[in-house]
């Protein structure tokens, strides 16, 4: 029996699959809101459609040409995905281009920095996706319905030079501090960080996964889908959409289908929190939910307490609960395990880049255990001087292994300066990636990024702490994202920015109060001073695909005064003219309370 470890491609391990257990279901995708029914396909199916595609493909392409992934919710991404990686070709996953015009042009961009030579997509999705090629001048490139029923039947032959070094997409990064970029992942990458995940959870054929992340963000694909064909395992995928209208459909999901393995962002679980009801609680049996993964943003203890506490009724289990951490430029997967560890660590020491336990009577910060590092060489290294650091030190993540990608695409620039590290007497070269963390008992704590720290007066704040602490003082941020940051070049004094989402129906006064209380709140809790608290509608702060807030964005919104905010306090009002300039007609001055 091929495994996933021993597997020279891709296609090799799905073949042989559909050769050794052709009427096993492969997939199941949920069609309807409440999660009862489903569209099964087994490997046999998974693997004719694949091929029937891939042959199509091949009488256009050629080997190695980019092809650009637009499909809505449904078999059709997985089958378009695959029929590239047998034609030997590149798949480059992409969200639809959306209703924004940020959205929109994130897309182009991806488009165009791969050299995309035909778009793939599904019936449902083909005319939406045909206008906006048209809007962006892409009319000149194929459009292709991965219609797979359509196809002729016949024998296909996937590439006999496919190999662990042959390039299988482009994974484009969040983009949260700048343009995504396309990491490339191999064959061989793809195959070892499934191999390093299922290790670290002793996942199997047995392991029946489920989950509603998209199809195109790499937690969705790498983590959920993949891992499961690998594995010669049971899929079953419900919308996304569906989810954020009644989450409870999530944990149905879970329990009708015994699904063990099911990860989200650490946003979905404080959603269920929210809204699911007692009622919908009592109908549900979540003791078979064996590993709830929980990535792709920063996560928060009082989220992992919340949902233990929540869902014991149903008999979910505390240690079942597994925060991971991983990034694209590692394929996906870097450390994790089952059972979340929530460590108090002196918030002075914290700021001092280094772990150590609470005091009593002092302030503390509760960070998430992302587990310990899975078939990686991981060192914490000073960022300025490339030195390692010791345990418990707070510095940058830098990485070395199988799963660690090739590079950015047509940018030998940046991916020098990503993937060249070099720590003096190692041999090899490392990924920098940007985050700050340390090794503490031999786990892996994610602080923040390197980008995004603060610095006020001599003091370094995550921006993350600062948020979190806001929405557990103030009922009208619950359920709300917000996104801190500071200006640091408007004079002697740093300018410390909160803005923040509010729920709906506030009035005016209740907005002004709101906005001084958390300025009291971030003196009291931080010890800082909130230079201006800005509070927005819902869904104006900017996001990444995997929900990453953009902090580096809303830091630009801010100052070109574009940000339309409901309410804006200012502490002083010279910060603001420095800040926006004291002509500014369009400025948020108009809506200011000093």
């Amino acid at each position: 029996m091929v495994n996933v470890s021993e597997a020279r491609s891709v296609p090799e391990l799905l073949r042989h699959h559909a050769s050794s257990a052709p009427d096993r279901e492969a997939l199941r995708y949920l069609r309807d809101t409440t999660g009862t029914d489903g569209t099964p396909l087994t490997y046999r199916e998974v693997d004719r459609a694949a091929a029937a595609v891939a042959r199509r493909l091949s009488r256009s392409f050629e080997a190695g040409d980019r092809l650009l992934l637009l499909h809505s919710f449904g078999p059709d991404f997985i089958v378009g995905f695959l029929a590239c990686l047998y034609a030997g070709m590149v798949a480059v996953p992409a969200p639809l281009p959306g209703r924004y015009r940020h959205e929109r042009r994130r897309v182009l961009s991806i488009a165009h920095d791969s050299g995309a030579v035909a778009v793939l997509t599904d019936d449902a999705s083909s005319a939406e996706v045909g206008e906006w090629m048209r809007e962006e001048g892409l009319d000149g490139l194929p459009l292709i319905a991965t219609d797979w029923s359509a196809e002729e039947p016949g024998a296909f032959t996937p590439a006999a030079d496919l190999g662990r070094e042959t390039l299988a997409m482009l994974q484009y990064t969040s983009g949260s501090t700048g343009e995504p970029k396309g990491v490339m992942v191999t064959h061989g990458n793809l195959l070892r960080n499934v191999t390093a995940l299922s290790r670290a959870f002793g996942l199997d054929e047995h392991t029946h996964f489920g989950g509603w992340i998209p199809h195109f963000h790499d937690m969705g694909l790498i983590g959920l889908l993949l891992p499961s064909l690998f594995l010669r395992s049971r899929c079953v995928l419900m919308s996304p959409s569906a989810f954020i209208r009644r989450p409870h459909t999530w944990l149905k999901m879970i329990d009708d289908f015994d699904v063990a393995w099911s990860a989200a962002p650490d946003f979905a679980y404080e959603l269920c929190c929210r809204r699911v009801t007692d009622e919908q609680l009592g109908s549900l049996d979540l003791s078979r939910w064996r590993y709830a993964g929980n990535g792709s943003e920063p996560i928060h203890a009082g989220t992992i307490t919340a949902f233990a506490e929540r869902f014991t009724a149903a008999g979910f289990r505390a240690e079942s609960l597994s925060p991971c951490y991983g990034l694209a430029e590692s394929t996906v997967y870097v450390s994790g395990g089952p059972s979340a560890r929530i460590t108090a660590v002196d918030a002075q020491s914290l700021e001092d880049h280094r772990l150590s336990e609470a005091v009593p009577g002092r302030p503390h910060r509760s960070l998430v255990s992302c587990g310990a590092p899975a078939d990686v060489d991981l060192r914490i290294v000073d960022p300025r001087t490339g030195d390692p650091l010791p345990d418990g030190a707070v510095g940058e993540i830098w990485l070395r292994g199988g799963s660690v990608a090739v590079g950015y695409w047509d940018n030998p620039a940046a991916s020098a300066e990503t993937f060249g590290a070099v720590i003096d007497k190692v041999e090899g070269r490392y990924l920098r990636t940007g985050d700050l963390g340390a090794l503490y008992g031999g786990e892996l704590y994610v602080t923040g990024r390197i980008k995004e720290m603060i610095t006020v007066h001599g003091r370094n704040v995550y921006p993350q702490d600062v948020e979190q602490e806001l929405r557990a003082a103030h009922q009208e941020l619950a359920g709300c994202v917000g996104a801190v940051f500071a200006l640091s070049d408007t004079g002697p004094d740093p300018v410390l920015v909160v803005s923040h989402e509010v729920r709906a129906g506030l009035g005016a006064d209740v907005l002004e109060a709101l906005a001084r209380d958390m300025k009291q709140t971030v003196a009291r809790e931080m010890g800082m001073t909130a230079s201006c608290v800005v509070l927005l509608r819902r869904g104006t702060v900017r996001r990444t695909t995997s929900g990453k807030i953009q902090r580096d964005a809303m830091r630009k919104l801010f100052r070109d005064g574009e940000l339309k905010p409901l309410h804006t306090h200012w502490h002083m009002p010279r910060q603001r003219a420095a800040v926006h300039g004291s002509s500014s007609a369009q400025s948020l001055a108009e809506e200011s309370t000093v």
